[in-house]
């Protein structure tokens, strides 16, 4: 049984003969008429009673054209839904740590093979991201990790970028001339920090202890920090892969800093759910993420 047999007789229901079925659908009206007897034969009914003034759907093709009809819309319905599916945008959570250097540049990427595709980047933090990536309303997700990972059991992560938290200052401040930045130099300093629940935020507490800076503003995510430090407002501590190829970095507004006797690892992953198919396309975005990771630990090792 195939899903055009019951195209043809609903068709031959609805215009009353063979000949305008087989106009309207564009198909032979003998290949219409074979097909159609193949299904009678298939199920053991006669669907059509054939006339010289045309073709009339039986009393028992009357009762099982219900089903039919009934089929066809669901086929209907499957080929929207996938249509839709297929179109949706990509959803991706990220803690902005990796946007500049790895997440722009793979989108970029990601589009050029495919200039339909949407991608939707959401700015959240950790807990979020991992939420969303549980529940299905994220297809991938970008965090950092300070040591080992630890992750829930229903999410599997790959490490994409690993590097070292770094004083990240405005282009032309005097500690800029220092080849390291202590956290004593940072308790100096108008203290731009991460809000609570941001990988950055737990390490400066560890960094400066119970001697916090004076004055701290608190911000949502790696971009809004980098914007202030550019404005000359203040000095945060980022991921040193948060800011290498940075616009801001590029044009000399921002700068870094190696944290003098800190050696604390930090890493980006990609974070997906376990036993999900997902589409194609997340898939590769998620190989070309990877891929802009391989040539970012070639460029800064």
């Amino acid at each position: 049984m195939r899903i055009e047999q019951l195209e043809y007789v609903a068709a031959v229901a609805r215009h009353g003969s063979l000949r305008r079925a087989s106009e309207h659908l564009h198909v032979s009206q003998p290949a219409l008429s074979e097909a159609v007897s193949k299904l009678e034969r298939e199920l053991g009914v006669t669907l059509l009673e054939r006339r010289r003034d045309g073709a009339r759907i039986t009393l028992r093709g009357k009762e099982l054209l219900e089903h039919m009809v009934g089929v066809l819309d669901a086929v209907d319905r499957l080929q929207s839904a996938a249509a839709t599916t297929a179109a949706r945008a990509i959803r991706v959570g990220t803690v902005n740590a990796g946007t500049a250097s790895l997440l722009l540049p793979a989108i970029r990427d990601f589009r050029l093979g495919r200039p339909g595709a949407r991608v939707e980047v959401r700015a959240l933090q950790q807990d979020e991201i991992e939420a969303g990536l549980a529940d299905g309303s994220l297809d991938l997700g970008l965090v950092n990790v300070l040591g080992d990972p630890a992750f829930p059991a229903n999410l599997r992560g790959a490490e994409l970028k690993r590097g070292r938290p770094v004083a990240v200052l405005p282009g032309a401040h005097p500690l800029a001339a220092q080849a390291e930045v202590s956290a004593e130099d940072l308790r100096g300093e108008t203290f731009v920090g991460m809000r609570a629940g941001y990988v950055m935020h737990r390490f400066a507490m560890r960094l400066f202890g119970s001697r916090l800076p004076a004055v701290w503003h608190s911000v949502d995510g790696a971009e809004m920090g980098k914007m202030l430090v550019a404005e000359g407002l203040g000095a945060t501590i980022l991921p040193d892969y948060s800011v290498h190829g940075d616009p801001l970095a590029r044009g000399g507004l921002i700068t870094v800093r190696p944290i003098k006797d800190d050696r604390t690892p930090v890493a980006m992953w990609l974070l997906r759910r376990k036993a999900a198919r997902l589409p194609a396309a997340v898939d590769g975005l998620a190989a070309l993420l990877a891929a802009r990771s391989a040539a970012y630990g070639a460029t800064h090792p």
